[in-house]
């Protein structure tokens, strides 16, 4: 909401010394519409930061809490995900990865994740290209490339995708061997940890800072209701926009839960490998 200013000067008998009781009303007029606008200009930015909804650009936010070596992430990476880049509908849509999922935190800042040593590695390594590239189109790029080998299960090729994508491996390996990797995750931790209400599974949904619970594959139908800017992107066009919450203690489709014990992936040679040389590489430094 734009401002509007009051130009006291085009009130000639504002400054007067012989002010009449219809000026003085007048005055007491303008300087109450003053303090109003004042007023509900505050309450408008207010309102807008709170939203869910960029106001500067009309984006919706779109945040997905998941852990590299979930099936259920990975599908939801490599077949629901890249909806958004159909029909320009990323035009409308601040898209966040958040790798870390399930994890816990122990002492000393040690980080035990659900499914293994493999799942932190990659958890990590993921964390470090979000960084490392900032830009979407970057970062995402690499991610889904590692995670088509997750749901392929052959993730301990990830480091093809160094070579696939034409990417620096420098820049992650740096990341991961100085620590700074780790760092990255302790923030994403805090993140999880922080969510009203509590994250209680992976993928974990959030379209508009609202959780989508079991009803996560059907993001796009959110992202098109909470939609306020004024060119309706194509893909909402032909979209039922029917939403439902649904919040049940015993999700309806296929996720990790965060209360359930799974069973830690086997650590490949190739991870082992891998992780070996960045111990190495980091006593180095």
């Amino acid at each position: 909401m734009k401002f509007v200013g009051i130009c006291l000067s085009h009130i000639p008998s504002f400054m007067s010394i012989r002010t009449s009781m219809n000026s003085n009303r007048r005055v007491s007029l303008l300087s109450l519409l003053f303090y109003l606008l004042l007023i509900i200009n505050s309450l408008v930015s207010a309102t807008d930061s709170s939203s869910g909804v960029d106001s500067q650009n009309g984006k919706v936010s779109l945040e997905l809490y998941y852990e590299t070596l979930c099936p259920y992430c990975s599908n939801f990476i490599v077949n629901y995900l890249p909806r958004l880049f159909e029909n320009n509908l990323i035009s409308a849509v601040d898209l966040k990865l958040i790798p870390y999922g399930n994890a816990r935190i122990g002492p000393n800042n040690t980080i035990t994740c659900q499914h293994g040593p493999s799942e932190c590695l990659l958890n990590t390594v993921e964390a470090c290209a979000i960084d490392v590239w900032p830009e979407l189109n970057e970062h995402f790029q690499f991610i889904y490339c590692v995670e088509t080998l997750v749901y392929e299960h052959e993730y301990p090729q990830w480091e093809t995708c160094f070579e696939k994508l034409g990417l620096d491996p420098k820049l992650i390996s740096d990341c991961y061997a100085s620590g700074y990797g780790t760092k990255l995750e302790l923030k994403y931790a805090a993140e999880t940890n922080s969510l009203v209400p509590p994250h209680q599974y992976v993928p974990w949904v959030v379209v508009d800072g609202q959780p989508l619970y079991e009803d996560y594959e059907n993001f796009i139908s959110y992202i098109c209701k909470a939609y306020k800017g004024t060119a309706v992107p194509e893909a909402c066009s032909n979209i039922s926009l029917i939403t439902n919450h649904r919040v049940k203690s015993e999700p309806t489709v296929p996720v990790c839960d965060k209360e359930t014990a799974s069973l830690p992936t086997r650590t490949k040679p190739t991870i082992l490998s891998w992780a070996r040389k960045m111990s190495r590489v980091a006593a180095s430094m």
